[in-house]
């Protein structure tokens, strides 16, 4: 059994806090691996306003930064550490004094697996997901059946030449997204494991248009 590191909570960088954060939405980002919490932060202010952005240090240390879990086989780790990462990400969530409306879920390599597997371990506690570059980590899922029957908004960027997730990642994801997700799918010529000045502008409209349907929906 894989005992879980909690979210380092002084570590995460929040886009607002106080009374800027009540009512809002939350997205969560979360970066890949040997990174830092700022890495994807620096995006902020390129997303958009509706949400309180909180972009979360890994629990792991390893040589040249964080890590969601270690790397046992390249795309393909080890259900429990992904577990123990996810209930870790679940755990702070829990502990936030108050609660956000809705929360959304963003990340990059290992961060953007992260980003799919809390989909699947608590679909009714999401929004949607964003996932750059990464993975769908283990299968099957227990949730699974649930995102079947009602699917949440995943997008999934990639790159044509990321040297970094193996093929056998990329084909599990594409086997498992279009079946559990409404999909937003976008690949990237000549792309390596990074992010583009055009997948950016992509995932801002995707994120415009979830936050539109929030704020389009009736209420009590």
């Amino acid at each position: 059994m894989t005992t879980s590191t909690p979210i380092d909570n002084s570590a995460v960088l929040w886009s607002a806090t106080g009374a800027d954060q009540a009512d809002r939405p939350l997205l969560i980002i979360m970066h890949g691996y040997g990174s830092h919490e700022g890495d994807l932060f620096s995006l902020a202010p390129h997303l958009p306003l509706e949400p309180v952005i909180a972009a979360l240090r890994a629990p792991l240390p390893v040589t040249d930064g964080w890590a969601w879990f270690p790397i046992s086989e390249p795309g393909r780790p080890d259900p429990a550490t992904v577990t123990a990462a996810v209930n870790a990400v679940l755990d702070w969530l829990d502990a936030l004094p108050q609660q956000p409306p809705t929360i959304g879920l963003l990340g990059f390599s290992q961060g953007g697996a992260m980003a799919l597997e809390l989909l699947r371990a608590a679909p009714d506690r999401f929004s949607f997901a964003v996932n750059l570059s990464g993975f769908i980590a283990t299968s099957p899922h227990f949730s699974d059946a649930e995102l079947a029957e009602q699917p949440l908004p995943v997008f999934w960027g990639r790159g044509t030449a990321d040297g970094v997730i193996p093929p056998s990642a990329i084909e599990r994801t594409q086997a498992w997204l279009p079946g559990h997700s409404t999909l937003t799918e976008r690949i990237y010529e000549g792309l390596p494991h990074s992010i583009s000045q055009a997948e950016l502008g992509d995932v801002v409209n995707f994120l415009r248009a979830q936050y539109i349907e929030v704020r389009a929906e009736p209420t009590a």
